[in-house]
């Protein structure tokens, strides 16, 4: 059986705004290498939904995991963090710096509400995976037909 994905225009422009936002980024070089990338970046999620729960993971490597921020508002998640700029290199003057520093935060709405009591955080290798329990009140029931036996 194959799943039905519904269309989502906003996700395309913000695919679309993130990809102009790139692209202008890379024309500010400027003068021996001096640009600088933005303060503030977007934060990567995959969002796995089950039957018991959802699972969210993101991309924070790099991030101490003691820095990250998680909220959870009704069905609104939040996360947060910083990555500090390196100001100095002990190797030498930098020609580019790539690496992305500052602050982020990405919020999102669940489809339904969570079991807050049981939700569960874990970091590895660079991903945070959050396991979000749906209430028994949202989990699918089973209807079982019966059949009528005429006579």
């Amino acid at each position: 059986m194959s799943d039905i994905i519904r269309r989502n225009p906003f996700r395309e422009m913000v695919s679309l705004r993130d990809a102009m936002d790139r692209m202008f980024e890379d024309a500010m070089i400027g003068p021996e290498w001096e640009w600088r990338p933005a303060t503030s970046w977007q934060l990567s999620l995959d969002v796995v939904e089950s039957d018991d729960e959802y699972v969210v993971k993101a991309s924070v490597p790099g991030i101490n995991p003691d820095d990250l921020e998680i909220t959870l508002s009704g069905r609104t998640l939040t996360i947060r963090g910083e990555t500090k700029e390196e100001t100095e290199s002990e190797e030498g003057k930098y020609h580019l710096r790539e690496r992305r520093y500052g602050s982020f935060s990405r919020s999102m709405s669940l489809p339904t509400e969570v079991n807050d009591k049981d939700v569960e955080a874990s970091y590895e290798a660079g991903v945070l995976t959050l396991n979000l329990p749906k209430p028994e009140a949202v989990k699918p029931k089973r209807i079982e037909v019966h059949k009528v036996i005429e006579g």
